[in-house]
């Protein structure tokens, strides 16, 4: 301890870069939080309101679970037939 020269601007050099470190840090994980927060809103709200998001309306969604009623496939044997095969 002979050489007490710069102590101060020493140890506020110090502090600053713990301050700024701790700092950042937090920034980077409140960071993060936000964004994941903002991602599971988003979509949280596009399965609640697909129409404010581009989507489909919901009945529109469930229209068409048949195959007969959509269109998407056309049944080749009548139903008993399918389990008797």
């Amino acid at each position: 301890m002979s050489n007490l020269q710069g102590i101060f601007v020493k140890g506020a050099e110090a502090y600053g870069r713990l301050v700024e470190v701790f700092i950042d840090g937090h920034w980077w994980v409140v960071g993060d939080y936000l964004e994941n927060v903002g991602k599971c809103t988003k979509r949280l709200g596009a399965n609640a309101y697909p129409h404010l998001y581009g989507g489909s309306s919901m009945q529109s969604s469930f229209r068409g679970s048949s195959p007969e009623r959509a269109g998407y496939a056309t049944p080749t044997k009548e139903i008993e037939k399918r389990f008797n095969s």
